[in-house]
């Protein structure tokens, strides 16, 4: 149980309300930038909470005890615990990433071959940099490498 709650802070925050275009609407405009920042932005507070609740918890149960097997266990656990934050810390650097390119322009734009990535993609997948073509070939890629 604690594992799929663990995995799920590593997916995309849910708690937003889906943008919704206007027809005729330029891609990855101000307002489309202003939610993109404001998901990009929530979802690494959210992990910092995590992070810090991490801490805590780490400090209120840590014990000696006197029984190897309690001591394995409990090594086991923050172990566990350790790897999940080494995760989220390196994807909050990837959300930093997002909220620059939002700053400068260039959020919502293949890496590779310069599309547009796409608003539902983005919300499922905001640190998103390649599009679903770009995405899937560079898997493809991985599988035949052996990755």
């Amino acid at each position: 149980m604690a594992a799929s709650k663990e995995a799920s802070k590593l997916d995309a925050p849910q708690q937003f309300t889906p943008y919704t275009p206007k027809e005729g609407e330029e891609y990855m405009n101000e307002a489309q930038r202003k939610h993109f920042r404001g998901i990009l932005a929530n979802w690494k507070r959210e992990l910092m909470e995590e992070v810090d609740r991490t801490m805590h918890h780490m400090k209120d149960e840590a014990a000696n005890f006197p029984d190897p097997t309690d001591r394995a266990s409990q090594e086991s656990e923050f172990s566990l615990e350790l790897r999940t934050r080494d995760r989220e810390r390196k994807l909050i650097r990837k959300i930093d990433q997002g909220i620059g390119r939002v700053e400068r322009d260039e959020y919502g734009f293949c890496d590779t071959c310069g599309t547009e990535i796409g608003i539902r993609r983005l919300e499922a997948r905001p640190t998103a940099t390649l599009c679903v073509d770009c995405k899937s070939l560079d898997e493809i890629r991985e599988r035949q490498l052996g990755r």
